[in-house]
């Protein structure tokens, strides 16, 4: 029997860095019960067909871009001509990517599955959002499924809350292989302890940009009365107006881009993730699922509306304070690093949490399970 053929429609997709391009990864080459192929925009722009780890990648180079979206006026005339060629079953659309939602849903055959896999809202508003509404609303009524990436985010706040009765969830994941640890690791670690002499180091990773809360980290160093170290990975629009707020602070250290192995180190090494996340924006959170991998215990805000309070369950795998409370996330650093037995109890937990729910493999798994009821319920219908 001709295995059923998933065409995956992603902004763009690796050797590109980022976490949709990450879970298109792991989502076309884990799900190999099925045929898939990627359409995805050409960030270097020239349009090409690639093969990445077996599959064919179509690149497509945009015309221009605009507020962060690409725009490219031969993507109809170019999706049409592969969806004819390839014919899928299945096409699995990473949301946000509103330029391609009304392309897709007309140009895909009548008889293929249109899912889209609901990453995070558009939460710029205005005049823009005005446009895009309309295309995005039509989308979310054409589409077969919709997939949030955690059930917070399936409320009220969300375009796909209307559309409840036909969204399920489908959790992110880390790539499992890429945090274990290796044998050269251990002295790796053991040197970042010594490096910065071995106080309670708390990290951050992410990209430096307003919703990930880094000024907030930073305002929180003076009310933290531990003997810590603020480690801040990652670099972005915002780095030296970031450095400038730090400027003279001693408890605070910025790493730049940091590499994989290198990461998973400063991971192990780390004590507190301070992922300090402040609007839905951050609708999950993969860097504070990586972090809790390798047992470094998060302290989060609360976030209404975003996955990053179901990934971090507080009391159980780290803490929760009031949002844009910095005294609150403060304390409850003190508060895991002084009360005897609790960073290591919430380490635990952490690594237990990710490892049974939300690592590659195991979105896998339930990406599976949902494709297959997908089929099971049209032969019932």
């Amino acid at each position: 029997m001709d295995k059923k053929k998933i065409l995956h429609i992603s902004k763009y997709y690796f050797p590109d860095e980022g976490g949709i391009e990450t879970v298109a990864q792991y989502l076309a080459e884990g799900l190999t019960d099925y045929e898939n192929r990627i359409i995805c925009y050409a960030k270097n722009g020239n349009t090409r067909i690639d093969k990445i780890n077996g599959l064919t990648v179509y690149r497509i180079a945009p015309s221009f871009n605009i507020a962060s979206q690409d725009i490219c006026f031969s993507y109809t005339k170019k999706l049409k001509h592969i969806s004819n060629a390839y014919n899928p079953d299945i096409a699995i659309i990473h949301c946000p990517n509103p330029f391609v939602y009304a392309i897709a849903m007309k140009v895909l055959p009548k008889k293929c599955k249109k899912i889209l896999l609901w990453h995070s809202d558009i939460l710029t508003k205005g005049i823009l959002y005005k446009i895009i509404k309309p295309i995005e609303t039509y989308a979310l009524k054409k589409a077969d499924l919709i997939l949030a990436t955690s059930p917070n985010y399936i409320n009220s706040t969300s375009p796909i809350f209307k559309y409840k009765d036909k969204v399920k969830v489908l959790q992110n994941g880390v790539i499992a292989h890429n945090l274990d640890l290796r044998q050269d690791d251990y002295k790796k670690i053991e040197n970042i302890k010594e490096k910065y002499k071995n106080k309670k180091l708390i990290l951050f990773v992410g990209r430096h940009i307003p919703y990930k809360g880094i000024d907030r980290l930073i305002d929180t160093e003076k009310y933290i009365k531990s003997n810590i170290q603020i480690l801040i990975a990652g670099r972005g629009p915002q780095t030296e107006y970031l450095k400038k707020l730090a400027e003279g602070n001693e408890r605070i250290t910025f790493l730049g881009k940091v590499s994989n192995d290198d990461l998973r180190c400063y991971y192990y090494a780390s004590d507190i993730f301070g992922f300090s996340s402040i609007t839905k924006q951050e609708a999950f959170g993969v860097a504070l699922a990586e972090a809790m991998y390798c047992g470094c215990v998060p302290v989060t805000f609360q976030i209404y509306g975003s996955g990053v309070n179901w990934v971090n369950l507080n009391g159980i795998t780290g803490e929760e304070v009031p949002l844009n409370d910095v005294k609150s996330y403060a304390k409850a650093i003190d508060k895991i690093l002084n009360t005897s037995g609790l960073l290591q109890k919430y380490s635990n937990e952490c690594k237990l949490r990710i490892r049974n729910n939300f690592t590659d493999q195991k979105s896998v798994n339930t990406a599976r399970k949902i494709l297959e009821d997908l089929f099971v319920t049209e032969q019932h219908d």
